[in-house]
């Protein structure tokens, strides 16, 4: 059996898995669960964190002073275990630490924390990374969390919008799969005003993108059945990702995006990668507000 953390507010309840400090259910007092159902016809993944890296790097690895380093699509957070430092009955601290396995495709020393917090009907997830080196760390940082598409409450599946906070009129970006790297050109937007309907045939081409985003807050649901409010400050990209027909829909706050197609640059240029100074630390927080309907 897998050993969960579980937190709760007597609203919503929460489980985190240590490996990876992925969420793994969202739950209200009733049992309804807002996260994906992890169909192994689709994809298993449930909330993975992107570090060091966000997305897939041209060639499989990226280059760091003259020399290369392998790191798989989004890098080895996701795969790797943290430790609970801190758990109470409305929170939990998971923590991450540089080591020999992570150094060999990550030179810098760092800590990540991860720590989720409840209260009432609101889940505060907040990542920190600080730098525990001696020079500057270049670092990109996303969330991947899969919520169930439909949502709780009886309303239809196809009934269901992204509505952002801003107007989101600017083209959007597409990855060339295999490879999983930025195409060049931008692609007209999806989104009419303020308002996106998800579609499992926007997602044949995988993934929406958004690498200049004007908002930092949206809205998930549907008339008549649950929502989300789900607020992002800290974080400049957006993904919003599907395998086609499965009953989850990902969104994702990103600072990062993949390797342009042709890029060579060393990391520190790689498009929305920042830079950390000795001893400094940046956090990153995501917010998810139920409405149950």
């Amino acid at each position: 059996m897998t050993d969960l953390i579980t937190i709760t507010s007597g609203d919503l309840t929460a489980r985190i898995n240590p490996q990876g400090a992925e969420l793994w259910s969202l739950t209200d007092a009733q049992g309804r669960e807002y996260m994906t159902d992890a169909d192994p016809a689709f994809w298993t993944g449930r909330a993975p964190l992107l570090f060091p890296i966000v997305g897939a790097l041209n060639g499989g690895h990226y280059r760091l002073c003259g020399s290369a380093h392998e790191l798989a699509k989004h890098g080895f957070a996701r795969n790797s275990r943290f430790d609970c430092v801190a758990a109470d009955a409305v929170s939990a601290t998971f923590r991450l630490t540089a080591s020999e396995a992570t150094h060999q495709a990550y030179p810098f020393p760092f800590t990540l924390d991860m720590r989720f917090a409840l209260e009432g009907w609101t889940l505060r997830m907040t990542a920190t990374v600080a730098n525990d080196g001696v020079t500057d760390m270049p670092f990109s940082f996303g969330f991947h969390p899969a919520f169930a598409w439909p949502l709780p409450g009886g309303a239809a599946k196809q009934d269901h919008r992204v509505t952002f906070a801003q107007a989101e009129p600017q083209p959007i970006r597409r990855i060339e799969p295999p490879s999983g790297l930025l195409r060049p050109e931008p692609q007209p937007t999806p989104v009419v005003g303020r308002e996106l309907t998800p579609d499992a045939a926007l997602f044949e081409a995988d993934a929406l993108i958004w690498d200049d985003l004007a908002s930092r807050a949206l809205t998930y649901g549907a008339p008549g059945g649950a929502s989300l409010d789900i607020a992002f400050p800290d974080t400049p990209m957006l993904g919003i990702w599907q395998k086609p027909g499965a009953a989850y829909l990902c969104i994702e706050p990103w600072q990062g995006i993949a390797d342009p197609q042709g890029f060579a640059d060393d990391l520190r240029n790689k498009p929305g990668v920042v830079s950390l100074a000795p001893g400094a630390e940046r956090s990153f927080r995501m917010d998810v507000t139920v409405s149950p309907g």
